[in-house]
């Protein structure tokens, strides 16, 4: 158990095993003893809308506070009639069948709820595809049955160490509007795996009416976000990364649903507490939007069908869930100082999320074996990402969120020449032992409107004057060159996953801010620049060839598959070089001081460059080069040298990053 790999947990057992069996028991309750989640969990396939055996059409929707329902379409004018009334079943459930003629695949159809006191149009909690009239601005769920998408291509093999490329469809297009699924499939997708990415990390996915919402503002939860395209478009996307040896994954919103009532679950049947907490409880009070009551059966079929539905639909492997922080404690975790392991276990713990967490980790797993589960969660919560038979909630990934912010609070609060390799060596890999974390320099959050992306905090208005190649500047150079160091040890340092947001690889120079009111509804920033990472005159290009080139190096050697060992963190000389399995990473961050036979203990051998930061294909000076050969020598056997018995001299330049092989 995992209280018996960190004494730090001993205090806690009673707790850890308290929080196990009542996963268990809850567990068993859904599927049976010895049963399976995967087995059950199958609400999407009884509630919404359904082609019958006889060719004909069956609808259910769970609305216990209803006093009748309507079935309005585009075929009855919109009309409640008696024709289209749903009828009461049991449990809260109301249904109705229709002939094949009442529907065709295309046509628009709500549902007119009325409760004791009043009523209102709602969209069905499991509506398959939604959209959005272009004009009114209203959506409506639409009819989708076409001929079943024929699959090419099956799952790539399980990824151990994922290489995630996050992305957002709309805005993957350099053009100023919405982009599609297919123009991403044919455009970016052949980009990313050119880059060496392995998985794919898709934002937006489930239906949101609100676009500058970033997809975290979720209506619709088993609805694919039509705006983007259709469903075979996205399982053609799915199916070409496959085929690629791309495994994709969704970042799918389980931690809240938005407010809107036309379109979402809010006051659904004329409840507030149908799917989610009753009172305060039951709204965010950061978000706005609607908090999910994790401990009602019904709210569990509905998520954990959710996962099975599009796990199955669209093939995809695997999930990363965002804001498990907001899940995982009643108060959500705002404004909370995560000292010690108290918090964790304390009444300040949603058990009820935690029981949910676990089961959907459970029950993705029974689906496929191989799929990838990533929790977001800024609190550090001891056992998440841990195996549950161990007694964790069982994420395979964590994504370790405290080192975009070191690097903020580095860039923005020291100059370079009073980093610290020994405190960057610190944040990279304080990491628990017992759990698997992604790292990540920036994602999505670092690039979004009123904060700024690494390079433009260490270039900020130069990038508009002198990224040009003949172009003379300090500043520039300085950003280039630490752009390249930081993205490196970030991932040369990483626990297991390595994370980047689209763009990043060759340094966007803006920011990401969606049409709203207050730009006058531009598209200006939602999009991505790509034609800047061609041409040969401008830097970004040489900013996307090293990420290419050290992406490739850990997929083709499988580095994360070995853990970081430090050899040397140079206070003095701002000098950080540590080994990973055969590979040695020799980082000198001083701005000025280059350093010739800089010696320090090291494996005995031959070790042979194989990557500089400071290669001219990669924008640099040519101070160093690949395939130089550089032997170690005999060393005293006493002192730091003490391990190896050897020690290794090399020439490092300022602000220059290389990787070595050893070669015996």
């Amino acid at each position: 158990m995992i209280y018996d790999k960190d004494p730090y947990l001993k205090p806690y057992k009673a707790a850890i095993d308290a929080r196990h069996q009542a996963i268990l028991a809850a567990e068993e309750r859904f599927a049976g003893k010895n049963g399976r989640l995967a087995d059950v969990m199958n609400n999407h396939m009884y509630y919404g809308l359904h082609r019958e055996a006889g060719g004909g059409w069956v609808f259910r929707e769970w609305a216990p506070h209803a006093n009748r329902i309507f079935f309005i379409c585009e075929g009855n004018n919109w009309k409640r009639t008696s024709a289209y009334e749903l009828q009461p079943v049991s449990g809260g459930t109301w249904e109705i069948h229709l002939p094949a003629m009442f529907l065709s695949h295309g046509e628009l159809y709500k549902l007119f709820i009325e409760w004791p006191g009043g009523g209102g149009e709602r969209l069905p909690a499991y509506c398959t595809r939604a959209v959005q009239d272009p004009e009114t601005k209203v959506f409506c769920a639409q009819v989708w049955d076409p001929q079943p998408y024929q699959w090419k291509n099956s799952r790539p093999a399980s990824v151990k160490n994922p290489l995630i490329y996050e992305c957002h469809i709309g805005m993957s297009s350099e053009q100023e509007k919405v982009a599609t699924f297919e123009e991403f499939r044919r455009d970016v997708l052949p980009h990313v795996a050119e880059l060496g990415y392995n998985t794919l990390q898709i934002m937006a996915l489930q239906e949101h009416p609100y676009y500058g919402s970033f997809g975290y503002q979720v209506s619709n939860f088993y609805a694919l976000s039509s705006r983007f395209g259709t469903p075979e478009e996205f399982k053609a996307l799915v199916d070409d990364a496959h085929g690629r040896g791309i495994a994709v994954v969704m970042d799918i919103v389980h931690s809240h649903s938005v407010d809107n009532e036309a379109e979402g679950l809010s006051m659904f049947d004329g409840r507030e507490d149908l799917y989610f907490y009753y009172g305060p409880q039951g709204r965010h009070p950061a978000w706005g939007s609607r908090c999910f009551d994790y401990g009602k059966d019904e709210t569990k079929y509905f998520l954990l069908s959710n996962c099975k539905f599009w796990m199955e639909e669209y093939n995809l492997d695997g999930f990363r869930f965002d804001g498990v922080t907001s899940m995982l404690y009643w108060d959500h975790g705002l404004g909370k100082d995560f000292n010690g392991y108290e918090p964790y276990f304390d009444k300040g713990v949603d058990e009820n999320a935690v029981q949910y967490l676990a089961m959907a980790n459970r029950l993705i797993h029974e689906i496929y074996p191989g799929a990838i589960t990533i929790a977001e969660d800024v609190s550090g919560m001891a056992g998440l990402a841990a195996p549950f038979k161990e007694g964790g909630v069982g994420f395979d990934f964590r994504m370790a969120m405290g080192i975009a912010d070191h690097w903020i609070k580095w860039i923005k609060e020291k100059p370079d020449e009073k980093w610290s390799p020994g405190e960057i060596w610190y944040e990279l890999t304080n990491k628990r032992a017992d759990e698997k974390t992604i790292s990540y320099a920036e994602c999505h959050d670092q690039a979004l409107v009123g904060d700024k992306t690494i390079i433009f905090r260490l270039i900020d208005k130069e990038m508009y004057f002198s990224m040009n190649k003949g172009s003379q500047s300090l500043i520039v150079d300085r950003g280039v060159a630490l752009h390249k160091m930081i993205r490196l040890v970030t991932l040369a340092t990483a626990g297991d996953g390595y994370l980047t947001f689209m763009g990043n690889e060759f340094g966007h120079p803006e920011w990401i801010d969606f049409p709203r009111e207050g730009n006058g509804w531009s598209y200006a920033h939602a999009r991505r620049l790509w034609s800047l990472s061609k041409p040969d005159y401008l830097r970004y290009k040489y900013l996307q060839d090293f990420d290419e080139a050290m992406v490739q190096l850990f997929k083709t050697e499988n580095l994360l598959a070995h853990k970081p060992v430090l050899l040397r963190a140079d206070e003095q000389k701002n000098v950080l070089i540590f080994t990973r399995g055969d590979y040695m990473f020799a980082f000198n961050f001083n701005p000025s001081g280059s350093f010739s036979d800089y010696a320090f203990p090291a494996p005995a051998g031959k070790w042979v460059v194989l990557l500089s930061s400071d290669e001219a294909r990669f924008d640099g000076f040519s101070r160093t080069a690949p395939g130089e050969a550089h032997l170690t020598l005999p060393a005293p056997a006493e002192g730091e040298t003490a391990a190896y018995g050897a020690r290794l001299s090399l020439y490092l330049p300022s602000r220059t990053a290389m990787v070595l092989q050893k070669k015996d």
